[in-house]
């Protein structure tokens, strides 16, 4: 029997937690069409709007507010855009700034020409500069539009926690709208639209446990709204047709009540096993660079470069010894490139990295595998300045 293998790529997709997948069996014996009047109809919307609930509470909003998507990528393609109405008044957005560390679904730009996006700068520990985004809003004129500025408030590759509330501070003075990319985020920070002083946020199902297939964009009012990206039957109340997917909504649902409940215990536990693995890995190989190891991390991510081992090199190593990591962000179909994130924190990219990541059923066995294999690749890793 081939010995079982560990699964440490929670950033790219989380395993489907046990509480989703039995809302996504009960949810399979309900055929009605959630828009239908009649009693079949009535059950699976009633089933969607608990759903909206629990994901409202994800993120300390009003249900009303939560409008479900296909994912992420959907949600930032659609808030993305200059074409806004206020109520029922066009409102025109002049420019969209993104930071240089955002998921290639922010970076691209969503519905903006390349000539209306401007990169904000990071630091060198991958923190957004504040002083450069304050630089950026004070210099153009806002006769074409206000400002947007989309942000994420945990960076996928390297866990590290950026300064959303700050960032709002900065946004609001110029009049302008914040999207904040809260996929890593969610059920790893406590979350409140409100506080974080975010117009939209957006999150995604599979990254806490629920089924892949769903997403949301989560506004803090119902008035400012974004020109639907999907037109035809006027679901989601006009602002993304076509016919809800009730499994993976119902399903996302269900993660998300989950990851509010056992928000406490899990990253608590979550962060004894991350601090055990970096433990294990700098005994091993004390030259091993963490990344935003002095800055504020969510407490489930380790994204590491382990010199005289390139990350694609490494990441074959580490599968074949039955372990699962990623070389930094899963968003492109099978390609290990150069880390956008280390660009743009000044690093060599051709170092690469490894990025290693827990989860709600990692084990402490799981973390002894992980250094026993970290140790076991470090060992064999060629001299300085040797190819590897």
């Amino acid at each position: 029997m081939a010995p079982a293998r560990l699964y440490l790529d929670w950033n790219a997709t989380a395993p489907l937690h046990p509480a989703a997948r039995e809302a996504v069996l009960r949810t399979l014996d309900m055929f009605g069409n959630p828009s239908s009047v009649h009693g079949e109809g009535r059950a699976v919307r009633a089933a969607i709007e608990g759903a909206r609930r629990q994901v409202a509470a994800l993120v300390g909003a009003d249900p009303a507010h939560v409008v479900f998507t296909s994912g992420a990528t959907e949600a930032a393609n659609m808030v993305l855009t200059p074409d806004f109405r206020m109520g029922r008044t066009p409102m025109a957005i002049g420019h969209l700034y993104h930071s240089a560390i955002e998921h290639p679904a922010i970076r691209e730009g969503g519905r903006f020409g390349k000539d209306r996006t401007t990169e904000i700068a990071v630091t060198a520990d991958g923190v957004v500069d504040l002083d450069h985004l304050q630089g950026l809003l004070d210099g153009p004129d806002k006769s074409t539009g206000l400002p947007m500025v989309a942000v994420m408030l945990v960076n996928n590759e390297t866990g590290v926690v950026q300064p959303v509330s700050e960032v709002a501070k900065i946004v609001q003075a110029h009049g302008g709208l914040l999207v904040v990319d809260a996929v890593q985020a969610a059920g790893r920070i406590a979350l409140d639209i409100n506080a974080l002083g975010a117009d939209f946020i957006i999150v995604s199902s599979h990254k806490i446990g629920g089924p892949k297939g769903a997403g949301a964009l989560v506004s803090r009012g119902e008035v400012l709204m974004p020109r639907a990206l999907i037109h035809g039957g006027g679901q989601e109340k006009g602002h993304r047709s076509g016919t809800e997917n009730s499994l993976a909504v119902i399903g996302f649902g269900a993660a998300a009540e989950v990851a509010v409940r056992e928000f406490d215990e899990r990253n608590a536990r979550i962060a004894a096993l991350r601090e055990q693995l970096e433990d294990g890995m700098r005994n091993a190989a004390p030259d091993v660079v963490i990344y935003g190891a002095d800055q504020q991390r969510v407490s489930n991510t380790t994204f590491f470069t382990l010199p005289g081992l390139k990350a694609e090199t490494g990441q074959i190593a580490f599968d074949l010894e039955g372990v699962a990591l990623s070389a930094g962000a899963a968003c492109s179909s099978g390609k290990v490139g150069e880390s956008h994130v280390l660009v743009a924190m000044g690093r060599d990219p051709k170092l690469g990295a490894l990025r290693m990541s827990l989860g709600f059923s990692t084990t402490d066995e799981d973390i002894a595998k992980a250094v026993a294999t970290f140790t076991k690749i470090a060992a064999r890793r060629k001299p300085a300045g040797e190819a590897a």
